[in-house]
């Protein structure tokens, strides 16, 4: 865990811009009717200092200092008592809020305002980030063209509008990321205002396309692409078998599986250790079903060929939306079915639970998949979660969850440990939250 040094003259540098650095002070202080009046000049409400990335939500977090409370498991909850600085705090970060403020944007440490909450102990400020994420992640799905919001009350259609309003504003702040015209009107001539650049700005985000076209290598305990990307790690092992044993309470032999994404075979491994009567994969990249045919695994020929009947065991090759197609129309039906791939959005995750498990999965079956959602992010996991829960009732599913510990010993460093040869880690939480989705009723 890296130090971090939360003091004010550190956050706030006495050469910060002024019009920035008046900002983050009177968020600092929670002087919201000065803050009130700052926020009317366009773009106050997400400024950053250009040294340390502070923003006024990091601002009004951080000068509340650490939590007092000693009570963890209550704060979990959001038990415990309000203060008069927690109430204040929460006062201006809902101001900030109506103003612009993007709840997810990082400081210099690469911490989010949610995620300076949670390490400092600040747990109702947390709910606050993770509510608003959850909000702005269903108003730019309603952007990227989901079904609209509809209703016959006049006053909801007004305030879906003022929400949408606000998504809008801050994904268009987002986007711009540069000087408002005030701004640069108050700027000497030729000279541009200092702008923060995230640690993260040059990340590259891994599409399916691209990944399918990469060539893959196994290297011990792990699957990489071109760029070095953890595909499938062997760490993953304790959280499948959890997964294979939450999908299969009854530890009958029999059952009826799908997998969607082979990568090294580890829970298909576990799942044939169940004895199933019918064991289907799919997995789209040449280079791992090259592996499979190279008798990299076990689930070559010779293990199709074992099934108790023709097609009984089989790997399909190609991608799971047309594989999934044939499969439906063949009346396909399965106990258990997991998914994790690589490469993909949650676009295409919540496209396989609403779309196609309703029509693949037993009535009293079990549907799972990797939740490696946001796990860069304690507040983007929470906030993926919820999302999750809201588009899975959608779809006629329940979702139960359960916490399973990760051991961090050698997963809390980049390069070291579990990520020596790994580019960057994907994973950076001790508790993995497992999905045990069932049809509702």
């Amino acid at each position: 865990m890296p130090e971090y040094n939360d003091a004010l003259e550190a956050r706030i540098p006495t050469d910060s811009p002024d019009n920035v650095r008046q900002v983050l002070l009177h968020a600092w202080s929670r002087d919201l009717t000065t803050l009130k009046e700052l926020l009317s000049q366009p773009g106050a409400a997400s400024e950053q200092d250009p040294k340390t990335g502070e923003t006024p939500l990091h601002a009004v977090v951080r000068g509340c200092g650490p939590s007092e409370q000693a009570a963890d498991d209550a704060a979990a909850e959001g038990e415990e008592e309000e203060d008069g600085v927690v109430a204040e705090a929460r006062a201006c970060i809902q101001e900030l809020f109506f103003s612009g403020a993007i709840w997810n944007d990082v400081d210099n440490h690469n911490e989010t305002p949610g995620c300076t909450a949670w390490r400092l102990g600040q747990k109702q400020l947390y709910q606050m980030f993770v509510d608003a994420g959850v909000r702005a992640e269903l108003l730019f799905g309603l952007m990227d063209g989901y079904e609209q919001l509809s209703s016959g009350e006049e006053e909801e259609e007004e305030e879906a509008d003022a929400d949408m309003e606000e998504a809008e504003q801050q994904a268009q702040t987002k986007e711009e990321g540069a000087p408002t015209k005030e701004k640069e009107e108050a700027l000497p001539a030729g000279e541009e205002p200092a702008q923060f650049v995230p640690p993260d700005a040059g990340e590259k985000t891994v599409t399916s396309d691209e990944y399918l076209q990469s060539t893959v290598t196994y290297d011990g305990g792990k699957l990489l692409d071109d760029d070095l990307n953890g595909v499938m790690m062997a760490w993953e092992t304790d959280i499948m078998r959890r997964s294979v044993a939450a999908l299969l309470p009854d530890p009958t032999p029999g059952k009826r599986i799908l997998n969607i994404g082979f990568g090294m075979g580890i829970v298909d491994g576990l799942f044939a250790a169940r004895s199933p009567a019918k064991h289907h994969i799919v997995e789209a990249h040449p280079g791992v079903l090259a592996h499979v045919a190279r008798g990299g695994t076990r689930f070559g020929a010779d293990w199709e060929q074992g099934g108790p009947e023709p097609d009984a065991f089989k790997m399909f090759h190609g991608r799971w939306q047309d594989v999934v197609q044939t499969l439906m129309e063949r009346g396909e039906l399965y106990d258990a079915i997991y998914f994790d791939t690589f490469g993909e959005d949650y676009a295409e995750l919540r496209s396989f639970f609403t779309d196609y498990v309703p029509v693949l999965l037993d009535m009293d079956g079990r549907f799972g998949f990797f939740n490696g959602l946001g796990a860069d992010r304690r507040v983007c996991y929470d906030v993926y979660a919820q999302v999750v829960e809201l588009h899975a009732s959608e779809a006629g599913l329940d979702i139960a969850w359960e916490s399973i510990d990760v051991d961090m010993s050698q997963l809390d460093e980049d390069g070291k440990g579990e990520w020596e040869g790994v580019r960057r880690r994907y994973w950076t939480l001790d508790t993995y939250k497992l999905p045990i989705c069932t049809f509702m009723g």
